[in-house]
């Protein structure tokens, strides 16, 4: 089927709603294999998540990325995805656009200019495959029968295949709404619970009446959450705790769950007490030569007991040190939607195939990128679900 227009609609071969990272690059394998594509975008600008990811540089994707980088209920989902289209062959392309990039820490990758690079490289990708993207366009109603009948505020399209693309709730001043689960729903498909990732967490009152004054203090930390954990720093904000190792866990917190944090993962601070034993300065003095003063008056203030080390006997400032490396915090919530990265959760990866992304129960319909319940880390890996997922998509119709 070519994209032909009437005076009541167009057809073409393949509809993608959203012109994300995901979505423009189903577009662009879908059109080099002869597809006629359309692209709906509800926003007047191309991808805008990616133009403010990496603060504005794109972390267009990890090195390292690989299953392990992923949260899903089915874990393995995303395994054929990932194997077909790697962080090299991102690489690649931006090689092809000669658009330079570096490794910033941990294999991210980030472009050496600006992320609109990454934006002007994918509609060119588009424009060279024949992939028509449409701005402004609100959807309205879309039904399936022979094919689907996509209703905009503007035309009708009929298309044989169907390509959700529209991004979770992350992020809502851009645009992002919960469009892509109101279709799924209407087709009959679960959804597993959603909920804000890569977010800040809040601190309850009295956490916040004790360290709220320490907003903009970053340190090394390593957070725990049952058997995941991340060494990253950690940043207090106005609010609670922001940073990346914040950021990660947060992906797997719920409500009630408690953080263990390691304020000094570098070093044995039972060790340092043992070596000042008979000196008279104070513990949170000694506390201080390994993290911001600020931040060890608060912790000996409102937290650990306080006093000169030759006060102490045996080895009875084991409990001050275990109350720096088990710093134990229970967070009122999440910062939420308006301040997370990504939208843990989604549709059921059990309503989907692996190696295509189409929905098993109904033809010619596949979700793609974050709308799906694969969640990455942070540092690259959900740009590169994006890639994977739309590029295998865009490869099966």
């Amino acid at each position: 089927m070519q994209r032909k227009r009437n005076i009541n609609h167009i057809t073409c071969d393949v509809v993608i709603i959203g012109a994300g990272a995901a979505g423009l690059m189903c577009a662009i394998e879908a059109g080099k294999r002869g597809r006629s594509v359309i692209v709906l975008e509800r926003n007047f600008k191309v991808g805008k998540k990616i133009r403010i990811s990496g603060g504005g540089r794109c972390n267009f994707t990890n090195i390292h990325s690989g299953p392990e980088n992923f949260i899903s209920n089915n874990p393995h989902f995303c395994k054929s995805a990932l194997s077909r289209y790697t962080p090299s062959d991102i690489c690649g392309l931006l090689d092809k656009h000669d658009i330079a990039y570096h490794e910033k820490k941990l294999g991210q990758l980030f472009c050496n200019k600006s992320a609109q690079d990454v934006i002007d490289m994918l509609v060119e990708e588009c424009e060279e495959a024949g992939a028509e993207i449409c701005l402004g366009s609100n959807i309205v109603k879309i039904v399936k029968g022979h094919v689907f009948c996509i209703d905009t505020e503007k035309e009708r399209i009929l298309s044989e295949n169907l390509v959700v693309a529209s991004g979770g709730l992350s992020v809502p001043t851009i645009g992002a709404t919960g469009l892509g689960y109101e279709l799924a729903r209407q087709f009959g498909l679960k959804i597993t619970e959603t909920r804000p990732g890569l977010s800040g967490v809040t601190f309850t009152k009295s956490d916040l009446d004790v360290f709220g004054e320490l907003s903009g203090i970053s340190v090394l930390a390593i957070v725990k959450l049952g058997k995941d954990s991340f060494k990253e720093n950690i940043l207090f904000t106005h609010r609670g705790l922001s940073g990346p190792a914040i950021l990660q866990i947060s992906s797997y917190w719920k409500r009630g769950d408690r953080l263990e944090i390691d304020l000094l993962p570098d070093v044995n601070i039972i060790e340092v007490f043992e070596s000042e034993l008979k000196n008279k300065v104070e513990m949170k003095n000694v506390v201080a030569r390994y993290m911001p003063k600020r931040l060890a008056d608060r912790l000996f203030d409102g937290y650990v007991v306080n006093k000169p080390m030759n006060r102490y006997f045996g080895r009875s400032f084991e409990d001050a040190a275990k109350k720096l490396h088990r710093w134990l915090v229970k967070p009122r919530d999440l910062e939420g939607y308006g301040k997370a990265e990504v939208t843990v959760g989604g549709v059921d990866t059990v309503e989907l195939s692996s190696k295509t992304m189409e929905v098993k129960k109904e033809k010619g319909l596949y979700f793609i990128g974050e709308v799906v319940d694969v969640t990455g880390h942070l540092g690259g890996h959900n740009f590169q679900w994006a890639w994977a997922s739309g590029y295998v998509a865009g490869q099966c119709m």
